[in-house]
This record gives structure tokens, sequence and C-alpha cells, in this order.
């Protein structure tokens, strides 16, 4: 399923590399004579010292002697090594006897001059003029540049000759039915390597071991039946969605996730970059603007002003590598891009969350890396724990419940800052909320702003704090109460509210008639909602995190006047 999806991406790319092909950035070229003889190096490299890209017959550096078609790196293609060990040297110049000995063997097929000429080129001693080249130096400092050939008095490389795509080293290929096309075909015996960071040059998504995968006689490729085509469709994909600047991927922590749609349309494309927009660490200094073009395609989608198919698909892929060795597939998830939208919307509007900061008064989008980066000590995504964010995404992808070590994180940060004030990060509270809201505890659901009708007595509770706390700061221009009550007042309420009601009628005596009116009402209609039994002496997880919301909805409320409390409704039901 994963692999038939790659290579459907593969073949709905506009600039997927031509079958049978790759680009590499081809450094220097070596041009020859018609009978072998060395005319000279010329330099490919550009001023910041990078090769030309060339499109060359694919192939790849496995374990062992894997020599390229008629080019390749200054090991194979001119026995050179850096390793003084002597048997690091000698495996060096087995490489080297490696690569000419499949160039004659193509030449030798082929009958072709140009191809024949490199023979000779090696045939008549040529290789050892090469160290008197001025390039020659420059070839060293670098042994793993691509080299090539080209004959004198013609424009293109050897390399590009198209008789190289026909060539088969296999003398008697394998047919068999491809597990992705369902073609009969000649099928691989070991897959393209896939490197991802943290992993070997020839670690593999798909990859067979002799001893390990042998059954009924089947070895390697026989086990599982891919076909040439197949390989390097999705392995090309691969490659493509986990290049460096692709906007179909995104990092946190030791994994890599790559999406894409199964149409090459415009809404498709707009929905990929969206998710780039969600998930990616873009370094937008404008988080409302992100929401707002983010949030639209896919409430565009949703509600059918983007038309898309039944037929239209959205994948999500994350993989690593656990060790070098290995890629491991870690998380799966394909469905309609029309149910996509709608998963995305909900999670939009679960984390949804009042914010006076913005100059619109419009929340800002907590993506992500903000979520990951708002429950570490640190506040960076990549030192978050490792299984965290894949228990995130899937929440997120699936519609789930989000992850109880999310909130748990979240309310650690909290009590350990003791920052949940209007003018702090409000994602700790996004995260509450949404988690909150998409448990089923039959507690009534947390709206963006203050909801006075909310009689849940952790939710309370908070509210009650939040209004002492802003008499004491009205009164002494102080808050110590948060620093010293905060984490109590949350998770025992009823060791410390009794105090800190006594308190705050001290500090109301300070303020004017108005105010402590106002104060008073407030405290009132609060306390008027708790449990007849009085403030309870625990408050279990969920409850915590209903204190912690309803202190900071109570405090943006004080912070928001009547008009823009008009606006924020207005802005919601949008």
């Amino acid at each position: 399923m994963i692999l038939k999806a790659l290579y459907d991406y593969y073949n709905r790319s506009d600039d997927s590399v031509p079958f049978g092909y790759k680009y590499v950035q081809m450094s220097f070229v070596l041009v020859i004579s018609k009978d072998g003889k060395l005319l000279g190096i010329e330099d490919y490299r550009d001023e910041n010292g990078k090769g030309k890209e060339c499109l060359v017959p694919n192939g790849d550096h496995k374990n062992g002697l894997t020599p390229m078609l008629f080019y390749d790196n200054p090991q194979y293609l001119l026995d050179y090594s850096d390793q003084e060990d002597t048997k690091k040297r000698t495996t060096a110049h087995r490489k080297h006897l490696s690569f000419v000995e499949r160039c004659k063997k193509v030449a030798d097929k082929s009958q072709d001059g140009d191809l024949m000429a490199v023979c000779k080129f090696y045939e008549n001693g040529e290789l050892c003029k090469v160290s008197e080249d001025p390039l020659w130096n420059d070839i060293t400092k670098n042994p793993h540049v691509w080299l090539t050939f080209r004959i004198d008095g013609h424009a293109e490389l050897v390399v590009s000759k198209s008789f190289l795509l026909d060539f088969n080293d296999d003398d008697n290929p394998t047919e068999g039915r491809c597990l992705v096309t369902g073609k009969r075909q000649e099928i691989v015996r070991i897959c393209t390597p896939t490197p991802i960071r943290g992993s070997q040059s020839s670690a593999k998504l798909v990859s067979y071991n002799d001893e390990s995968y042998c059954s009924y006689g089947k070895e390697q490729g026989e086990n599982a039946t891919i076909s040439k085509e197949a390989d390097f469709a999705f392995s090309s994909a691969l490659k493509a969605l986990t290049a460096k600047g692709s906007r179909n991927k995104f990092e946190i922590g030791s994994r890599i996730y790559l999406f894409w749609a199964s149409s090459k349309d415009a809404t498709s494309r707009n929905a990929e970059e969206a998710l780039y927009t969600m998930f990616g660490a873009t370094e937008d200094d404008d988080p409302n603007k992100r929401i707002e073009l983010a949030c639209q395609v896919f409430k565009d989608i949703f509600s059918g002003k983007r038309p898309v198919s039944d037929e239209d698909k959205f994948y999500f892929l994350g993989i690593t590598a656990p060790n070098p060795a290995r890629i491991a597939v870690v998380y799966w998830n394909e469905c309609k891009l029309k149910d996509f939208a709608r998963i995305i919307l909900r999670h939009f509007d679960d984390m949804e969350i009042i914010d006076t900061r913005s100059d619109d008064k419009k929340r800002p989008y907590q993506g992500l890396h903000q979520m990951m980066g708002a429950v570490t000590l640190s506040g960076k995504s990549s030192d978050v724990q490792p299984n965290l964010p894949d228990a995130t995404i899937k929440s997120i992808l699936q519609g789930l419940p989000y992850p109880v070590s999310l909130v748990q994180a979240c309310i650690r940060r909290v009590r350990a800052e003791q920052d949940i004030s209007p003018y702090g990060s409000p994602c700790r509270v996004a995260i509450l909320k949404a988690y909150l809201n998409r448990i089923n505890d039959n507690n009534k659901k947390i709206e963006v702003m203050l909801d006075k009708q909310n009689d849940n007595v952790g939710y309370l509770c908070g509210r009650l704090f939040a209004t002492i706390e802003k008499i004491q700061e009205e009164a002494n221009n102080i808050h110590n109460v948060r620093d010293r009550y905060l984490n109590a007042a949350s998770s025992a309420p009823s060791t410390v509210f009794a105090t800190l009601l006594n308190l705050s009628q001290h500090h109301l005596e300070k303020l004017s008639q108005n105010r402590q009116i106002f104060f008073q009402k407030t405290e009132q209609e609060i306390i008027g909602k708790l449990p007849a039994d009085g403030f309870p002496s625990h408050l279990d997880l969920n409850d915590q995190g209903r204190f912690f919301v309803g202190y900071y909805h109570q405090r943006q409320d004080f912070f928001t006047s009547k008009e823009d409390k008009e606006e924020t409704e207005k802005w919601n039901n949008l």
C-alpha cells in the first residue's frame, strides 16, 4: 500500500526523474581521444564549487562492488585511495577493477566506438597521466566527487549514451508478478537504497537478508517480488519527498514525516502547502496570516468551494532510522482528501483559544512544532520525548483524543513556570482545551473564551483564583498570589482558598467602590456555582487542566473590552 502510493506519486509528478536515470552533480570530465589518449580534464564546477547537474543512468553504491556505468567517484574511476591501510587500499583497487570490467562488458556488447575509447584509455595505461593534470589536487581533496568521460570533438558526455539505459548486468534475470504494479516483469534482487537522516548510504525502505529472508528456496527479492520499474519509481519518489528543501516533509525529533496528495491538481497542491504550513518549521512572523491561509484551504475543500473527487486521497508517512542500516515506518495513514480536510478542521477548532495579544484579536495558529516546544523545558520541539510527536500526529490526523502524555507534560511546564497569563503563550491552554474537549467524561465542552455557564469545579476554581489575583494586582500592583498559591490551588483547592478569600477582602478595601462592587459580584457569581460542600480536597488531572483553562479565560476576560468580545465571537462564527 505504501509502495503503491509512492509509485503513483512518481508517475503523477511533473518533475520526476525519467525512468532509469538520476541526477548527479558532475564535477570533472576526462577528455579523451578516439584511441583512448588523455587530452585533459575539464572543470564542471561553478563558482561555489558545485558540480554541473547531469542526467546519468541510475545506480547506487550498495554493499560490495557496485560500480556505476561510465561515471563514478575517484576510487572507482581513477583507482585513487587516500587510505594508508593496506587492506583498505586493496579494497579500493578491487573497486576500480570492477569498474573497468563493467565498462568493458558494456563496450563489447554494444561495440560503440565512444565506449570502446574509454576501455582503450585503461588498456593503454593513460590512467597514470591523470595525476599530472593541474586539476588533480582538486579531485583528491574530495574523493566523493563525480567524474565521467567525453570524447574529443563531441559535445555530449559518454555517460549520456542511450544504450547504457538498456544494459542489464544480470544474464539470467528473474521474472515475477510485481506486487506493486500487478504486471509480470523482471524483478529486483535488492531494492534501491533510499538513505535518510541518521542512516547510512545503503539503507533501504525495503530490504532483504540472505539468511532471514529465505523460504521455499527463494532468496532476497524473490520473497516479495518488486519489478525494476516499481523499485525505481517508489525509490525516486521517496528521494524527492525527503530531499533538502522539500515542502512535502517536516522533521521533528528523530522522525521524518512525508505527505502528499494522489492528485496533482491545484486543490491538492494547495492542501499539501497548507499542511506544510501547519506542521513545517516555517519562519513566518505572521501567525494570523498562516492560520487564515491554511485553514481557509481546508474549509474550501470540505465545503465544496474547491471541488475534489471521491478518488482524491491524501497520504501521510512517518519514517525514522532506528539504526544506520535500517529505515523503519513509524506511521502510515491514508484517507479521502475531503475527509482529511474535515479532520484537520476539527484540530483547528479544538486548538482555538482567545488571545488578546493579537492586534486584530484573532488567535494565532499553534502548529505541531509550537505544541511540542510548549511542553519542553528548552522550548524547542527537537527536545521533546521521542514518542510524543507520533502520538500527537496520530490524534490530529485520525481525530482521536490527544495523548495523555501531552497534557501531563503541558501541566508540568505550567506548574514549573507558573505562567499562564494573557501575556504568556496561549499554546499550553489551547492544548489543555483540545485534550479536554476530545475526551468523553460527561463534562461541558470548553469554549474559546470565558464561559460563565461552565459549572465544572476545576474551571470555577481557576476563574476564582484569577479574580483574586486580579484584585491583588489592582490593590498592590503585585501578583505574588500566583507565585505562592497557584500549584496548591490547582491540585488541592480546599487547602488554600479560605486563606485566599480572606486576603482578597483586605485587598478589596484598597480599591474604589465601583471596582469593589465589580469584583464582589464576580466572586459571588463564581462561588454560587460551587458545590454545597465547598471546595474539593483534590482535583484530578482533567480538572487540573480545566482549572488552568478557567484561570486563563477569566484573566483574558479582564483584559478584553466589550467591543473586543463581540469581535471575537463574530470571528469564531465564521
